[in-house]
């Protein structure tokens, strides 16, 4: 009898909730511990590398991210309210875009130090067409998640908003690709040594340090891939479809997807490892010199 009545409360509880369940607080206070502790390692780890660009990026997705789980932890309580899901709703959809923005900078730099020749574009085009392409993708998906939490707030459809939130996921992940695919071109020459013709073919030297960065970077990409592909089959599903109304999706195909993504680069922090840039410097001169001799 009593596991019958605890089963009817759980089935009224999801059926007056937002989310068409009630998100377990147990996950939602592991999350917002995980994007807590990352938030602060990588404000530690910015303000001592000077690298101010972090807080701007991998700084600002844990902030967005911890508000998000805040709101889910909020919810966890108070499943029928609707301020707490709609922040979520706002925050755990920009969160990750700051972070891809991050990826832009990283790729950036690498193809700095090995080599633009080898490049598809030049480093600094890289970072401006990728970086406003994220801006971009973060106007249509904050426009479509704050009409969206409009909506849900007033017992309206939330479909118009949910409509362009999708129209923003969908343009992220298509950045994502094109993004990889042009990094990948770029590595691809750089190992083969075939520079694009009529670019100078300076060649930088892949250290291992360098290695580990181009390794992480092409792993937290994968993450925030698999989170947009997710994100896109959800809310082309519906508000009421069976993805959206699954926790367990949300947990891993989006909560673990960017926890992995963030914490990528607080364990292979990129300031660190592009920080001998002077020694990458006189290690090509040296070589240089070397080859030089060689020929004589």
């Amino acid at each position: 009898m009593l596991d019958e009545a605890l089963d009817f409360g759980k089935r009224a509880s999801d059926a007056n909730s937002f989310y068409g369940y009630v998100p377990d607080r147990g996950i939602s206070i592991l999350f917002l511990v995980l994007f807590s502790v990352s938030t602060l390692l990588h404000t530690g780890q910015a303000i001592f590398s000077r690298a101010w660009w972090l807080l701007a990026t991998a700084f600002l997705c844990g902030l967005l991210e911890i508000l998000g789980w805040s709101a889910r932890l909020w919810s966890s309580s108070n499943p029928d309210l609707a301020g707490p899901y709609e922040m979520q709703l706002t925050c755990t959809i920009l969160a990750p875009t700051p972070l891809l923005a991050a990826n832009f900078v990283i790729l950036e730099k690498l193809i700095e130090r090995l080599g633009a020749g080898y490049s598809r574009l030049s480093p600094r085009a890289y970072l401006i067409f990728f970086c406003s392409c994220d801006i971009i993708s973060l106007v249509i998906q904050a426009v479509g998640g704050g009409m969206a939490a409009t909506a849900v707030s007033q017992n309206t459809s939330p479909n118009k908003g949910g409509h362009i939130m999708l129209g923003g996921i969908a343009f992220q992940m298509a950045v994502i690709t094109v993004y990889a695919i042009l990094g990948s071109e770029f590595l691809i020459r750089y190992l083969a040594d075939k520079p694009i013709r009529g670019r100078d073919i300076t060649k930088g030297h892949l250290n291992m340090k360098l290695r580990f960065l181009t390794v992480a970077l092409a792993f937290s990409t994968v993450c925030l891939f698999i989170r947009a592909v997710y994100r896109t089959i959800e809310l082309s599903d519906g508000w009421s479809g069976r993805i959206i109304t699954t926790e367990v999706y949300f947990n891993v195909l989006d909560g673990a997807m960017i926890v992995l993504a963030i914490y990528t680069f607080n364990i292979f922090h990129p300031t660190l490892l592009l920080k001998d840039k002077a020694k990458a410097l006189e290690e090509k001169q040296e070589r240089d010199v070397d080859g030089d001799t060689v020929v004589a």
